[in-house]
């Protein structure tokens, strides 16, 4: 009892090596393979109904009320005490413009150009890409690389900009919502399962740890029907 007085509810107690991040993907209903027919509503419709669930925080009229509009391209450190509330800078979903769900309510599903959203696992402290943002490619993981042909990254060029790091952990970053990445596969071969590897690049980021399918990485199948 006299040892868990001295640790911190704030951050770690020993912080000598701060692990790279995880990354994990929206939606995710059926495990890591999305599949369905285009011409089947019924099919995509869940796919679609998660992403506006978990983009709800993420509504632009939410962000402004709850968070501050920051400085792009460098980080958001914030000093005082440790228990002292954080500000949270904001992430609108109208960023993610073509997947953001605004112009087209299906994320782009009943057209066979579905939208996948990627965000890093959140580490306390972590500073990603030491000064340079880091930015996501994706790849066919195995096969034909002319089975994926063409894929969008929104916002910009697909990178997660510096300011909304470094995090301050849920107790005190309590309006905290982690930048995201909206990939949009609008030319992918259809009826066949395609497996595609979406990877993060940046100072510091490791991405080719084969047991672990997660770190810096994450694998994926695509099957669209028509």
């Amino acid at each position: 009892y006299v040892m868990l007085l001295t640790l911190s509810p704030y951050t770690p107690r020993y912080r000598d090596r701060v692990s790279p991040p995880g990354v994990m993907i929206r939606p995710y209903l059926n495990g890591f393979t999305i599949a369905f027919n285009v011409s089947q509503p019924s099919t995509w419709q869940p796919y679609v109904d998660s992403m506006h669930h978990f983009l709800a925080a993420y509504d632009d009229k939410v962000q402004e009320e709850k968070n501050i509009e920051c400085v792009s391209g460098q980080y958001f450190i914030q000093g005082g005490n440790e228990s002292e509330e954080k500000k949270a800078c904001q992430f609108k979903r109208s960023l993610l413009q073509n997947c953001s769900g605004i112009e087209d309510p299906t994320f782009g599903y009943s057209k066979g150009q579905p939208c996948i959203l990627l965000k890093m696992n959140r580490i306390i402290g972590y500073r990603p890409g030491a000064g340079v943002p880091v930015s996501v490619d994706c790849k066919v993981q195995k096969g034909n690389d002319s089975d994926l042909r063409s894929v969008d990254f929104y916002p910009g060029n697909g990178t997660f900009d510096l300011m909304y790091y470094p995090y301050y952990g849920k107790i005190t970053h309590v309006n905290y919502t982690s930048p995201l990445v909206a990939m949009h596969f609008t030319d992918v071969k259809k009826n066949y399962s395609v497996p595609i590897q979406c990877s993060l690049h940046g100072k510091g980021i490791i991405n080719d740890v084969n047991r672990d399918r997660f770190l810096g990485r994450i694998i994926f199948t695509l099957t669209i029907g028509k």
